[in-house]
């Protein structure tokens, strides 16, 4: 336990300093900004008072989300299924929420540990929408194109979040912060609205349908189109902060 980590510190402290712990919530969709966040400030603070580092609480999260995404492979749909994985999946959310604000909270996080959590991510990136492929060939019983859904859909996750975690390493490179959400404007709950069918949080509630394989998959291809559009319209303007980077 990190000498920083006080955990005679009460819930209630703990949970007045979580504000100082969180990142600015501009530019987040609504389910990862309202509960997502709030979540993942509680479970930090359980996390703290038990005395967890950051990086026990990312590796739970990704087991958490691998259980999930294990389900979502292996096993025939079905209602209970459905809400298994998406328990397992909005757990391993929260506690990727969690490992952060955690290593704030006890003063700081670390390279490793930051290193450690994008690993992860990219874990469940890679494999998330794979798993969505292998039920639909196994399960679904839809014609063959639906399944150039989900290759489609993993290439479009995996894309944006690799230009998100660039972004953040070129403005660093730049002497600016990892995110241009580390400003004074108040976050537009709007727009927080209106991204929402980019929330990966949206997409775990969302297999809350999977025991309805045609909802489902009407569901699931009308996110993945609303994210291809979605990271047509990023890419051109993360190509223009970049460019504005040169001009500094």
């Amino acid at each position: 336990m990190s000498s920083g980590t006080d955990t005679r510190l009460d819930f209630a402290s703990l949970v007045r300093r979580l504000p100082s712990a969180q990142k600015s919530a501009k530019g987040a969709p609504a389910y990862s900004r309202f509960v997502n966040r709030r979540l993942g400030g509680y479970l930090a603070v359980i996390a703290y008072r038990l005395g967890m580092t950051p990086n026990q609480v990312t590796i739970i999260s990704g087991l958490c989300t691998g259980l999930g995404i294990a389900l979502i492979a292996l096993l025939p749909p079905s209602v209970g299924e459905g809400v298994g994985i998406c328990l397992a999946l909005v757990v391993g959310y929260a506690l990727d929420a969690a490992d952060g604000q955690l290593a704030r909270l006890r003063g700081g996080g670390s390279v490793a540990g930051e290193w450690l959590d994008h690993v992860i991510d990219s874990a469940k990136i890679a494999t998330l929408h794979l798993a969505v492929l292998i039920a639909g060939y196994r399960y679904f019983h839809l014609p063959v194109g639906w399944l150039l859904v989900p290759l489609g859909y993993s290439a479009v996750a995996t894309v944006l979040f690799f230009a998100m975690t660039l972004n953040d390493q070129l403005r660093r490179n730049n002497g600016l912060p990892a995110t241009t959400t580390q400003t004074a404007n108040r976050p537009s709950t709007l727009r927080s609205l209106l991204v929402i069918p980019t929330d990966y949080g949206l997409f775990c509630l969302v297999f809350l349908l999977w025991g309805v394989r045609e909802v489902y998959a009407v569901v699931y291809g009308l996110l993945f189109i609303a994210n291809a559009v979605f990271l047509a319209l990023a890419l051109r303007k993360w190509f223009g902060d970049m460019r504005a980077l040169e001009d500094r």
